[in-house]
Parts: structure tokens; C-alpha cells; sequence
């Protein structure tokens, strides 16, 4: 039983950021017609950004728990950092440039928010389906 579900967890963690960047697309093109079409590309590059950087995160996580723990931690520490300075490169950018639209590419980067909270109530639901 332990197999499957690491296996379905597995699954659910490789859907995350394709689901991430389908919701970012779908709130990008909604975008469009109230905000336009920077607006609504900014939407969807915060939920490209989102998803690649749940992919980077995902991986790190991985190599740390699995390989040596202590040079896993030094690297895990470095990775983050560099990933933190990336992000805040990236908002300062569009700050600069689009000042009007930097709640659109959050409104993007935040679209993993929906994304894992349809997973947990899928996984929820399939839990208690499975007790009964």
C-alpha cells in the first residue's frame, strides 16, 4: 500500500506545475479583456515562473533528502538563497519596467495557490473514499 501511494504522490507532484501553468494561461486570458494584453501575458508569465520555480524547489528538496546530508544542506541553503535573489530580481525588474503591473505577475505567480488547493481536496476526498 506504501508503494502506491508514493507512486500517487509522485503523479500529484508532476501535475502540480503543468496544472500551475493551465490556471496561470486560463487567468491570463481572462486578464485580457479587463486589464489587456500586458496584463494578461504578465498573468501568465508569473504562472510559468510559479511552476518553474516549484520545479526547482521540488528538485532541491529532493537531493537534499536523499544524498549526504551535510553537503545536501550547504547546497540546499546556497540553491534557496540564489532562488530568493532570482525572484526578487524578477519582481524588481517588472517594477521598473511595468510599475502598473506587478500585482498582474503576482496575480500569476499566485496560481499554484488554487492548483494545491484542488489537490488536497481531490487527495482528501479519495482518502476518505478509500476508509469507507
Amino acid at each position: 500500500m506504501e508503494i502506491n501511494s508514493a507512486r500517487n504522490d509522485e503523479k500529484i507532484l508532476k501535475r502540480i506545475p503543468l496544472e500551475t501553468v493551465a490556471v496561470g494561461f486560463l487567468i491570463g486570458l481572462a486578464a485580457v479583456p479587463f486589464f489587456g494584453p500586458l496584463a494578461g501575458f504578465l498573468v501568465f508569465a508569473g504562472g510559468l515562473f510559479s511552476a518553474l520555480s516549484f520545479i526547482q524547489l521540488r528538485g532541491a528538496l529532493t537531493r537534499l533528502l536523499t544524498g549526504d546530508r551535510r553537503t545536501a544542506v550547504r547546497s540546499g541553503i546556497a540553491r534557496y538563497f540564489l532562488r530568493l535573489i532570482l525572484l526578487i530580481g524578477v519582481f524588481f525588474i517588472i517594477i521598473f519596467l511595468f510599475s502598473r503591473m506587478v500585482l498582474a505577475f503576482a496575480a500569476g505567480f499566485s496560481a499554484v495557490i488554487p492548483v494545491f488547493l484542488v489537490e488536497a481536496a481531490v487527495a482528501l476526498a479519495r482518502a476518505k473514499q478509500w476508509k469507507s
